[in-house]
């Protein structure tokens, strides 16, 4: 019987940690997605084994971002994802003023849309933009600019089934009250609002007020650790106010997910997602 005892209590503990791991994490896993893990991977993974490798972790929801070279393979993931009761919640759009306008987008940009009707794909349409788009341009064009572009591109999803989000990503259209404008100046289309930690590092003080202008219109939170001082990119946990800004989310009721990010370079892309998961139960 002394041969059992230690395995016993080495059992025991180990439920115990368990249980309060899942008690202590601030976020549930169910409302956890995965973001940048396609063109962030070392390993260079297949659309296969990215999906088995969402599999292990638990995680059952991602957002595909992508270079040129993942189109031809993206029909084949979507698929794939859907085959394997993982939900893709969104498809990533860069618009490039030297490639971009309303009269056309640039090849890879056409391709998504071309696979969104090839698959029937419905779901959202995260939209940022290239800072020249906006170069030289007072605040009055900027928003004029971007409005038309954004209602272009959200007529062109929402016959598709599709919805635009747009995403902060620096520059003009990185600032979350920017963006708002052109929502509200469009109130015919559906919008919604894509907020990410890792482009916040300036908007850390007046985060407070910019999630109460932001919540009616906020659709996806991606996380990342914070320092004022930076770096850009840092695990969930490491920084000094991610938790703090989550539980201001939680608090003034936002419902929706929150993304995990793979995005660094030349690394597993599922020791960083690993990572991020451990640094949310801290």
């Amino acid at each position: 019987m002394k041969h059992y005892i230690p395995i016993l209590i080495v059992s025991l503990v180990f439920l115990v940690s368990c249980k309060e791991t899942k008690k202590d994490r601030i976020i549930d896993l169910e409302n956890i997605y995965a973001w940048c893990i396609v063109p962030y991977d070392r390993m260079k993974r297949s659309p296969a084994e990215r999906i088995e490798m969402l599999k292990r972790l638990g995680i059952t929801k991602y957002a595909y971002d992508w270079r040129s070279e993942h189109l031809p393979q993206m029909a084949e993931e979507l698929r794939l994802a859907e085959k394997n009761d993982i939900e893709v919640i969104a498809l990533w759009l860069w618009i490039d003023n030297n490639s971009d306008s309303l009269n056309g987008l640039n090849n890879s940009n056409e391709k998504v849309f071309s696979v969104i009707k090839e698959v029937g794909y419905e779901g959202h349409i995260w939209v940022s933009f290239n800072n020249n788009f906006f170069e030289n341009l007072s605040d009055a064009d900027a928003m004029e600019k971007g409005a038309k572009m954004i209602a272009f591109l959200s007529k062109k999803a929402t016959t598709l089934g599709c919805k635009v989000a747009l995403y902060n990503h620096g520059g003009w259209f990185g600032e979350p009250k920017n963006q708002i404008k052109i929502i509200e100046s469009l109130p015919q289309e559906d919008l919604g609002l894509v907020y990410n930690f890792h482009h916040a590092h300036k908007q850390i003080d007046a985060f407070p007020e910019l999630v109460t202008i932001m919540l009616p219109h906020l659709w996806n939170v991606n996380l990342n650790g914070l320092r004022k001082e930076g770096p850009k990119l840092l695990t969930i946990g490491a920084g000094d106010y991610e938790k703090e800004m989550i539980n201001i989310l939680i608090e003034k009721g936002y419902k929706g997910d929150f993304g995990i990010l793979g995005h660094v370079e030349e690394a597993d892309v599922e020791s960083i997602l690993k990572a991020n998961l451990n640094g949310l139960g801290n």
